[in-house]
């Protein structure tokens, strides 16, 4: 047997291994997709003329769509079907189930939307089923992204990789930081601030509430962008690249911005696979502020089942529609060169719309979100949770996303992880073990949750 296809086989089994320890549900699961969108592939790409070969899709996108509708998207449907035909005193039209939402399936799902919807556009030849396989299980990010397509990472099965040209400094860096924001930054905030104030919003002040709306900012990021890094640094180590991520999301300028910014993957692909063929903005006005509602709306569902969800994708929805409309009115662009009083003004009022949406993610409920939001100016007496560590790592946290983005400083951190790529491994291994020290002291007892699983 070949050295590639025994490498594949291994990897490919070792993932499936390793999930089925986790969760042997998820095997079968995973397999069914990658089976289906193969199948579909396979389908789309014998399918000639035109009319067929889009029959092909829509069939072969459905079936893909079928596990994810089904175990993330049942339980919220059936939920609101029986309270609205309770309201006419009927019964729940469809049986009330206690469906648990399988790990990374939302991940792995648009994962193989985007490989057969490719196949249609020739923009790609159907993958070996050995090569789709590892695509759609290889570890590093199958749990919560990044969204690789298979136009970037496919092609990098087929040859060997060369330890020699492992950037060992580079991945280091992003393990390490990645680590130091989710299991610190993020499991401090959560538990000194975030969770107590939304389990009982009207319990603290306002100040209380405020800081933790604000620290909820940068608990989603820490958390989300954490997980990031050390996926894409653990890729890395193994000779492989992912594409970027995050991208200092609280100091973007606009919500359009924004989105260039944050989980820049699922952004690429909602702009790609939802919002250009509804027509993207070469269309009528009224056309284009509805696609960008609606791409933002479904966005919102496919971060949760709920009209929490909805409401956060609404928000983004409507203020990127309206910051549509002024540019278009106004002929302003972003590139703009403004001066720094505009920047900051910009900055910070979308940091703070930003922040507003952030409320109906994280609550619970449509009123816990209220509760939070009322007692924002309702509850005026002093904080009893806001503290000196709280207020300097929420504003420190804020600070970094400016300071990430001089490009001196930027050079002068990335000189240091070089040099220590290219130290002796007695002294990565120090260094290594010095930082995880760090790290564990400083996070909290046990597993620190990960917020994405969620999702």
């Amino acid at each position: 047997m070949p050295y590639r296809a025994a490498w594949k086989i291994f990897m490919t089994a070792a993932s499936y291994v390793f999930y089925a320890w986790w969760d042997p549900g998820l095997v079968w699961l995973l397999a069914a997709v990658t089976v289906t969108a193969q199948l579909g592939a396979i389908w789309v790409n014998a399918s000639e003329p035109s009319t067929r070969r889009r029959t092909a899709l829509s069939a072969s996108v459905g079936l893909v769509l079928l596990p994810l509708l089904w175990f993330k998207y049942y339980g919220f449907i059936s939920v609101t079907a029986a309270d609205l035909f309770g309201r006419w005193g009927a019964g729940a039209p469809l049986p009330l189930l206690q469906i648990v939402l399988p790990v990374g399936i939302s991940f792995y799902t648009f994962m193989a939307i985007s490989y057969v919807v490719d196949i249609y556009r020739k923009e790609l030849a159907p993958a070996g089923w050995l090569d789709l396989s590892l695509y759609l299980s290889f570890f590093p990010h199958l749990v919560a992204g990044p969204i690789v397509r298979a136009g970037e990472l496919i092609p990098q099965f087929a040859t060997a990789r060369d330890p020699a040209r492992i950037d060992v400094g580079h991945a280091a860096r992003l393990i390490f930081r990645g680590l130091f924001k989710k299991v610190v930054v993020s499991s401090f905030l959560a538990t000194q601030i975030v969770d107590p104030v939304f389990a009982d919003p009207s319990g603290y002040s306002s100040l209380d509430v405020l800081f933790a709306i604000y620290a909820y900012s940068i608990v989603i990021y820490s958390d989300f962008s954490g997980y990031t890094d050390i996926a894409i640094g653990v890729a890395e180590l193994l000779g492989f690249g992912f594409p970027h991520n995050f991208d200092c999301p609280y100091i973007a300028r606009s919500l359009q911005d924004f989105w260039r910014r944050w989980h820049i993957t699922l952004s690429r692909w909602l702009r790609d696979y939802l919002y250009i063929p509804l027509g993207g903005s070469r269309t009528t006005s009224e056309r284009v502020y509805f696609n960008i509602l609606l791409t933002m709306l479904l966005g919102g569902l496919w971060h949760g089942a709920g009209w929490t969800f909805m409401i956060w994708g609404a928000i983004h929805g409507v203020g990127q529609a309206t910051g549509h409309f002024r540019r278009s009115r106004t002929g302003r662009t972003e590139k703009r060169a403004d001066g720094p009083l505009v920047r900051a003004r910009q900055i910070f009022i979308t940091f703070h719309i930003v922040s507003f949406a952030w409320i109906f993610f994280r609550a619970d409920s449509v009123g816990q979100a209220w509760d939070v939001i009322s007692s924002l100016v309702t509850n005026l007496r002093s904080p009893e949770l806001l503290t000196v560590w709280v207020a300097a790592i929420v504003l420190g946290a804020i600070a970094a996303q400016f300071v990430g983005s001089v490009p001196t400083l930027a050079a002068s951190i990335s000189a240091g992880w070089k040099a220590f790529g290219a130290s002796s491994p007695l002294a990565q291994g120090t260094v290594g073990a010095v930082a995880l020290f760090a790290i564990t002291t400083l996070g909290p007892e046990g597993v620190a949750p990960f917020i994405y699983f969620r999702f």
